[in-house]
């Protein structure tokens, strides 16, 4: 198996990238390929890796910065990181490439931590408006997610609203709640984010806008929560004895709350599979996202959705 890795793709690039890549390659017993510019990932993952493992440089002479425009800087810097490995993944040198055909709008899908597990929240951002027919798709890509990577039978999907009653919702979820209730699958109806977090669902289904900020701002209140916690802990002795003795219970928090346990979001929908990590992803992020790709793989993720997109496809045909 073969994973392509855009080495160029986080704040600390490219210490994090080849770090997280050769744990994975020696964990995994996988092969790397990591993208970027070779005169100065070369040095590095030739000093770290002294077992000799099986993690090679691509290089892309152009860098995509923070600043860049997309439009413009696919243009103006063809051969950047990104653009290379995505054509190493097209080309089939990546074990990720199978041709994805009827989906309608590809969509960013993340995993939440939930009182009893996880969720997976779909469009966390790649469609800010969107239609109820890409709902329905939302909701049937989310749903054979959960059952090969949850391992859930019949996945309760839900639509995030602001509200579980019917009448609740903007027009989109008015809208798209008669499809959702008629596609094929289980559909359960509206959640807030508090059954969200309760596991009162498998899939949550929203538009990209909304998706983003919740993921946004859920990053942002665990960091706060964990943040006041460490500094009421070391605050008088008295609290610093009490925190040896909560120490796991904070510790399994700390680490359900931390965005790296998960790695990156997936890309659901285009024509492989393609994970999208966050700009502060660390060595031990870089890890969990190859591993999840990993897993990805081994579970024929895409051939799944595939298939449940084909027979929509088909059941809409015969109407």
């Amino acid at each position: 198996m073969t994973i392509i890795l855009d080495a160029m793709g986080s704040d600390d690039y490219p210490i994090p990238e080849i770090e997280g890549s050769l744990l994975a390659s020696r964990d995994l017993g996988i092969k790397i390929i990591l993208v970027g510019k070779k005169d100065l990932l070369e040095p590095i993952l030739k000093a770290k890796n002294s077992n000799n493992l099986p993690v090679v440089i691509e290089n892309a002479d152009d860098v995509l910065e923070m600043t860049d425009k997309p439009v413009e800087a696919t243009k103006s810097k063809p051969n950047n990181s990104m653009a290379v490995g995505l054509r190493l993944l097209k080309s089939g040198q990546g074990d990720a490439l199978k041709r994805m055909e009827g989906v309608q709008r590809p969509a960013l899908a993340a995993v939440f931590p939930t009182k009893n597990g996880n969720c997976v929240v779909i469009d966390i951002g790649a469609n800010a408006d969107c239609r109820p027919d890409f709902f329905v798709q939302f909701g049937i890509i989310g749903s054979i997610f959960a059952e090969k990577i949850f391992k859930k039978k019949s996945p309760r999907v839900a639509m995030l609203a602001n509200g579980e009653e019917d009448m609740k919702g903007n027009q989109l979820i008015k809208d798209s709640k008669p499809i959702m209730k008629s596609a094929n699958i289980n559909f359960i109806g509206n959640v807030e984010p508090k059954e969200l977090f309760k596991g009162e669902a498998d899939v949550i289904v929203c538009d990209g806008f909304t998706g983003n900020i919740l993921l946004k701002t859920s990053e942002a209140v665990g960091r706060l929560m964990t943040d006041i916690i460490k500094e009421d802990i070391k605050s008088t002795l008295f609290t610093k004895i009490g925190g040896l003795l909560v120490k796991p219970a904070f510790s399994r928090i700390r680490k359900m709350m931390d965005p790296s346990e998960v790695g990156a979001a997936r890309l659901l929908g285009v024509n492989g599979l393609v994970f999208i990590g966050h700009g502060k992803s660390d060595s031990k992020a870089i890890y969990n996202g190859i591993k999840a790709a990993n897993n990805d793989v081994n579970a024929d993720l895409l051939g799944a959705i595939q298939s449940a997109i084909e027979n929509q496809l088909k059941s809409r045909q015969e109407l």
